[in-house]
């Protein structure tokens, strides 16, 4: 008796800490059920995250959301956004899918319990200065006075590169990037150091955007990915080969103004993406089609990008480290087959 107790005892161990829930509703049937992916947003960073006077959202990390609506049915605006300041936020929030809002990957957020994608940014603290300055290098910046917000990661990434690498700054804390343009335009700060993706939106709203400069170097790594919770791996497994799709895409020439004449392209990797086999939709629980819809409404890695942040928006960022891999940059994709 003692010993058949003993097992029902291990057994109901393993069912709760595995979580063997037959009956459980899975994160993509929550949101077919509900009509819409809750998207966990964040404040206001131009050409990544932004909301106009009629509350429509755009941005890069908006465009992520909107390509798993697509994904998901078939349309890019079954999305509802809400702003998640801290993972512990989303945590908490059992009705938001996934958080999708410049954050980088590291190992303690991580460690926190939920999972990043893939990176959809190479992201990393750098400067924001005018072009008369004629600097090339953050060495060429050697006694210049820098503006950074004050007891922040960048207050604190700068402080150790300027140790690290004996370089002289005239270090500026601001509180926040409205003082940093202020203090650019007047010239009391040479310069503002703070992530590639924030200094884009701060260049575009100077007076003379076209008289400041982002310097190439970098300070540090900052992978942007967004992140769904670590026991929804089905959904996550769609968040990941959503913007692989998107990658493949760039990769093989499809883009939202040709994807219908990709369809009859006899190429297998073609074939696979737009869905002619169907085995990719099965293998993520979606229709055949999942990805030649979220290519034909939000395009492909490069449209996306070019429209949000590149040279082509008004926050000009370059593709940097953001081109493709056969182009000398870090975005590549597994195969999708």
């Amino acid at each position: 008796m003692a010993r058949l107790v003993a097992v029902i005892l291990a057994s109901l161990s393993l069912f709760f800490m595995f979580g063997a829930h037959p009956g459980a509703v899975s994160r993509l049937e929550q949101i077919r059920a509900r009509g819409v992916v809750t998207c966990g947003v964040g404040p206001g960073v131009p050409g990544f995250s932004e909301v106009d006077k009629q509350g429509r959202y755009s941005g890069f990390d908006v465009d992520i959301c909107r390509a798993l609506s697509a994904a998901i049915f078939g349309q890019p605006d079954r999305v509802r956004y809400l702003i998640t300041p801290t993972i512990q936020d989303f945590l908490k929030a059992s009705d938001i899918d996934l958080v999708s809002r410049r954050l980088t990957w590291t190992l303690t957020r991580e460690g926190l319990g939920v999972l990043f994608g893939p990176v959809m940014f190479y992201d990393g603290q750098g400067f924001l200065f005018p072009k008369k300055l004629g600097a090339t290098r953050i060495a060429d910046l050697a006694g210049a006075t820098v503006c950074v917000a004050a007891n922040s990661e960048h207050d604190v990434n700068l402080t150790s590169f300027m140790s690290t690498n004996r370089l002289t700054l005239k270090r500026i804390p601001i509180t926040d990037s409205q003082t940093a343009r202020i203090a650019l335009t007047t010239g009391r700060c040479q310069a503002f150091s703070d992530d590639l993706s924030a200094l884009g939106g701060v260049r575009a709203v100077l007076p003379a955007p076209s008289d400041f400069e982002i310097m190439s170097e970098l300070m540090t790594k900052e992978p942007l990915a967004q992140l769904v919770r670590q026991d929804d791996v089905p959904f996550f497994n769609i968040l990941r080969w959503t913007i692989f799709a998107t990658i493949e895409a760039e990769e093989l020439g499809i883009s939202s103004a040709n994807v219908d004449q990709m369809l009859k392209s006899t190429d297998p990797r073609i074939q696979n993406l737009l869905g002619a086999n169907g085995r990719t939709g099965g293998a993520l629980g979606l229709d055949a089609k999942w990805a030649y819809n979220l290519i034909k409404f939000l395009g492909n890695y490069g449209e996306m990008f070019e429209r949000n942040v590149g040279a082509g928006s008004r926050i000009k960022l370059a593709r940097g480290l953001n081109k493709l891999w056969k182009d000398g940059g870090l975005i590549y994709a597994p195969p999708l087959q």
